[in-house]
Parts: structure tokens; C-alpha cells; sequence
């Protein structure tokens, strides 16, 4: 399926598989396996059937613990040297158990915040984990205050294909008063405080223009807030290359994240990708770089929510043509340590580290691949 998940899990396999792995996917939606890898056929059983109608993710891994004990099942079965779950503590509650039981590690990377109910499950589902990524300090801290140990999370970010992307040397082709958000357009991102924020700085440069790129269960009402005034277009989904493309063009790129009760951002890759383009990056509080990009020169922070903040921090971007040059040039720097090779060897250290007794605190605190 589309979507930053997505894309990071198909990334990783990928340069997994180069490193000579033998990397088996389950998934219930969607098609994707990268050349090499192989897809675990999950098949529906009394339990799942009863979980799907209250939880999909349930019900995954409801399915993805009963492919597992098939994969261990008997001599000369292939086995399994560790499984990697992307998801949460719905997922791991089912997958877990199973695991430790087999005596499999199983590594959890968390992609955003977690949500504020369950709690008594989440520091249940999380004891059976050897260890975790969390993507980004937020999602970090979410993790400790469920009772997560400090050693067991290592805090990093998704890469990035930047031999894929536009290279950022050379004059910008930059369209001046060029606004660009990319996300789904779900509550999550915000996108209306961006529209109602781009309408308020409209008022006093009447060339600006705002295009927000992807699609979702909010475009009807992000459409009828477009339409209080001119210069917003919902582009829907483009293409990759011509989501670099326009990005590239921009002056500023933005997200507009908030956290809500269910979920909530990680580290944006959309964002990430702005900065290895060179396009000055303007984000959320919740949308925060930390701890990935340490230069916090690179980006701009308003507060999450706040309309007030988001116009007097991108305002003062939009005219400030040398700190516009500055972040970009910090931002291409910092995006060059996220490569994927970089990030998938990081990755790989961890495991080994998950599968042994200790953590050594420069793989578990350093935020750079």
C-alpha cells in the first residue's frame, strides 16, 4: 500500500536482500515484494476472522504468529532467525508471545506516536520485544513512558534513495512564493491549519501558491478550505519523480503535523527528502527532525496547532532570501548521512546487538547511521 511505511519497509528489504539475506514479507494488503525477497502466505483461521471485524492489525498478527510457528514447525522446516515487525503494540500482542516461545528475537520498529489508550496492553505486548526502533524522539519517548528500557530503543530515522532523487548541486530552479506540503490527506497532517495559515499570509503577497500533494479521507473539507481564496491546489497523488520535482522547485516546503489520540508522526520522510533537495524545510512540533538532523539551523519549528505560529514562522522564511540559502545548504548536508545503504547497515548492527546481552550506548544513542 501507499505510504511512508510502506516505502521505508520495501527500501529496507531491498537492501537487505543485496546484503545476501534471506528476507521473507507478510502483509496483508497490497502486492509489493522486492526482487529477491519472498512473500509468507498468511491464511485466515477461526481467530483472525474474529479479530478482523474489531482490528485489522489484529488480526495480521493473529495470522503472522500462526505463518511463524508453520515456518518452525517439525525437522527440517526453514525456521526463522528473527522477526522484524513494523506496527505496534496491537501487532506484537499476537506476535510476541509466539516468538518467545520459539525463542525467536523479535525487533519492533514503531513508525509515530503511539496512542494514548491501551496502555496496560502496550507494556504487556512490549515485554515480549528484544529490542526497538523508534522513529524519532518522540516515538522514543512514548515507548519509556510504557515502561520500555532505555537500552532496548534505538532512535534513528528512514533512510533516504538519494541516488534516485534530484541532485541538489547547482542553482535552484526555484518559482518564487512556492509552497509544498506532501502527506496523506488525513487529520493527522494538518494540512487545514497550513490552508487557513497560507490564506492569512496570502492577504499581503497575493503571488504566493500552495500545492498540497496526496490524497485521502480529508480532501472534501480541505478542498472547501482551499476555496476561501486563491493560490491552493490539491494536487492528489503524483508520481515520485515528479513529487522531487516539485519539491525542488519550492521555496518552502511544510508540514503541518499535530498529534492526535490514536497516532501521531514520527520522523517525516517527506520532510527529510525536502532537506536532501535543498528546499528550506518548515515543520510542526510534532513533526519534529530531533534526533535525526541535530543542526535544528537546517529547519524551522512552529508550534503544532497554532495558525498564529505557523504564519509568523513561515512568513519570516519566505522573506529572508539568505536564511532561506542557509537552510538549504545545511539541510542537503544533513540529509546525506540517511542514505538507505547507511541507514540498512544501522539496522543490521542492531540486530546483532537485540540478540545479545547488551546495548552499547553509541549504537543506542547515536541518531546517525
Amino acid at each position: 500500500m501507499p505510504g511512508g511505511l510502506e516505502r521505508h519497509v520495501e527500501s529496507l528489504t531491498r537492501e537487505q536482500v543485496a546484503h545476501g539475506h534471506q528476507v521473507t514479507m507478510a502483509f496483508r494488503h497490497g502486492s509489493v515484494v522486492p526482487q529477491g525477497a519472498t512473500r509468507l502466505p498468511l491464511r485466515a483461521a477461526t481467530l483472525s476472522r474474529a479479530l478482523a471485524p474489531a482490528s485489522d492489525r489484529l488480526a495480521f498478527g493473529a495470522e503472522v504468529a500462526a505463518a511463524v510457528r508453520r515456518l518452525c514447525a517439525g525437522p527440517g522446516s526453514p525456521g526463522v532467525d528473527l522477526v522484524h515487525l513494523h506496527g505496534d503494540h496491537l501487532e506484537a500482542s499476537l506476535l510476541g508471545p509466539v516468538c518467545r516461545r520459539l525463542g525467536i528475537p523479535l525487533f519492533l520498529t514503531v513508525h509515530g506516536a503511539l496512542t494514548q489508550r491501551h496502555r496496560r496492553l502496550a507494556r504487556h505486548a512490549f515485554k515480549h520485544v528484544a529490542a526497538f526502533i523508534a522513529l524519532g524522539s518522540a516515538t522514543a519517548a512514548d515507548l519509556f513512558a510504557r515502561g520500555v528500557d532505555e537500552r532496548r530503543v534505538l532512535t534513528m530515522s528512514s533512510g533516504l534513495e538519494l541516488s534516485a532523487m534530484p541532485s541538489p548541486t547547482g542553482p535552484p530552479p526555484r518559482e518564487p512564493g512556492l509552497i509544498v506540503s506532501v502527506g496523506a490527506l488525513d487529520p493527522v497532517k494538518n494540512h487545514g491549519l497550513l490552508i487557513e495559515a497560507f490564506h492569512e499570509l496570502a492577504r499581503s503577497r497575493p503571488t504566493l501558491r500552495l500545492v498540497v500533494i496526496g490524497d485521502g479521507p480529508e480532501r472534501d473539507r480541505l478542498a472547501r478550505l482551499a476555496a476561501a481564496g486563491p493560490g491552493v491546489e490539491l494536487s492528489g497523488p503524483l508520481s515520485r519523480p515528479d513529487v522531487y520535482r516539485l519539491v525542488r522547485r519550492a521555496e518552502v516546503f511544510v508540514l503541518a503535523s499535530r498529534r492526535l489520540t490514536g497516532k501521531g508522526e514520527g520522523v517525516p520522510t517527506a520532510a527529510l527528502e525536502a532537506l536532501a533537495l535543498g528546499t528550506p524545510v518548515v515543520v510542526s512540533s510534532e513533526a519534529s527532525l530531533d534526533p535525526v538532523v541535530t543542526d535544528h539551523e537546517a529547519y524551522r519549528i512552529f508550534r503544532s496547532g497554532s495558525t498564529a505560529d505557523a504564519v509568523r514562522v513561515l512568513g519570516g522564511v519566505l522573506d529572508d532570501d539568505q536564511a532561506r540559502n542557509k537552510m538549504s545548504a545545511l539541510g542537503v548536508r544533513a540529509a546525506a548521512a540517511l542514505d538507505w545503504a547507511l541507514v540498512a547497515e544501522r539496522v543490521e548492527n542492531w540486530y546483532r546487538v537485540g540478540r545479545g546481552s547488551g546495548v552499547p550506548s553509541e549504537l543506542q544513542r547515536n541518531p546517525n547511521p
